[in-house]
């Protein structure tokens, strides 16, 4: 089991940016420890492979360039101290970011583009050697005018880059050249008018991969072929149950180590959907929902046991966990932290 959590917020909401918690071994309970207001708005988090660094972006939109990223150090894991300045991205609010062959990989939302950044020896991040603009847009009258970036991942293979943009309603497939630090746009698989895709997860398998739509409550199954880079969508499920009304966007889908159960936080609803994932891995099926213990929850997360979800409930402001029965994977809530505008949570 971990033994700290560092959780991101919105800084301009009130949150106090990096907040370390302490991890209870035997129930998953967190206890604050120590926050740190250095970056702004670190609403997107990731550890180094070797769990020594953690990497921030700064989700700034005020003007379109002012998005940036950074990396704390954690050799004091209970008290993150910032290494070097924040680094200007070249776009403006990024919402994800990812590590990927000596590169930090920044999805930037208000400019929908990706950025590639190179990481130093000591971890430390470089300016931008390049940054890979979207095209196109959507129906949506105010969410889709242009292309809307929202995540950036490498495949499992560690071949692919895979870029998600809710503006375009559309996944590209990347190739980075390790030269010069492009992105390259292999092909791109354009989904259902409107739909609004948001991330991506992959089956443990590599095999599959489930894009959470948020315009439109639905999770897209897609094959994934790795030897060519392409995404076929086979089926969608819906992550509200029937009659469900009211405004819902869903923001993160995770899937559990054995392949057999995912969960999507639902936004607006204010709920985890819990859905069964058969042996193929084509088919979801929606088993019910339970409260997601606040209100807005932005981002979802496993524990590395495997046995816990974490909610970061944005507009309540707090992380509430969740103890998951291995057999029906049914989530039962049990406790929560007052965190403000909590945006992502990480294990390190």
């Amino acid at each position: 089991m971990a033994g700290h959590a560092y959780i991101g917020s919105f800084t301009s909401a009130g949150g106090r940016g990096l907040t370390t918690a302490a991890v209870d071994p035997g129930t998953g309970a967190l206890t604050a420890l120590h926050s740190t207001d250095a970056v702004d708005n670190p609403s997107f988090l990731a550890l180094s492979p070797d769990g020594q660094l953690l990497y921030a972006v700064s989700e700034n939109a005020d003007n379109a360039e002012d998005g940036a990223a950074a990396v704390f150090s954690l050799a004091d894991p209970a008290e993150p101290r910032q290494l070097g300045k924040t680094v200007p991205v070249g776009g403006g609010a990024p919402t994800h970011l990812s590590l990927y062959r000596g590169h930090l990989l920044t999805a930037n939302y208000a400019t929908g583009t990706v950025s590639v950044l190179p990481l130093r020896e000591d971890g430390g991040i470089g300016e931008p050697v390049s940054v890979l603009e979207h095209e196109g847009d959507g129906p949506h009258p105010e969410r889709q005018t242009g292309p809307h970036a929202h995540m950036v991942l490498p495949d499992p293979s560690g071949r692919w880059v895979l870029t998600v943009d809710l503006g375009t309603d559309s996944v590209r497939v990347c190739e980075l050249d390790p030269a010069g630090g492009e992105l390259e746009i292999e092909r791109e698989l354009g989904l259902r008018s409107g739909i609004g895709p948001r991330h991506l997860t992959f089956h443990p398998r590599g095999d599959r991969a489930y894009i959470v739509n948020e315009l439109d409550s639905v999770v897209t199954v897609c094959h994934w072929d790795p030897e060519v880079g392409r995404l076929r969508p086979v089926a969608e499920v819906s992550v509200l149950p029937e009659g469900a009304e009211g405004t819902n966007h869903p923001s993160e889908l995770v899937i559990s180590a054995d392949g057999r159960y995912a969960w999507v936080a639902n936004r607006g609803h204010n709920s985890i959907a819990v859905l069964s994932v058969d042996e193929s891995g084509d088919r979801l099926e929606l088993r019910g929902t339970v409260g997601c213990g606040g209100d807005w929850p932005r981002h979802l997360t496993l524990d590395p046991s495997g046995s816990r979800l974490y909610a970061a409930n944005e507009r309540s402001g707090g992380v509430a966990w969740f103890d998951v029965d291995p057999e029906s994977g049914m989530p039962v809530q049990a406790g929560s932290i007052d965190v403000p505008a909590a945006s992502c949570v990480v294990f390190g």
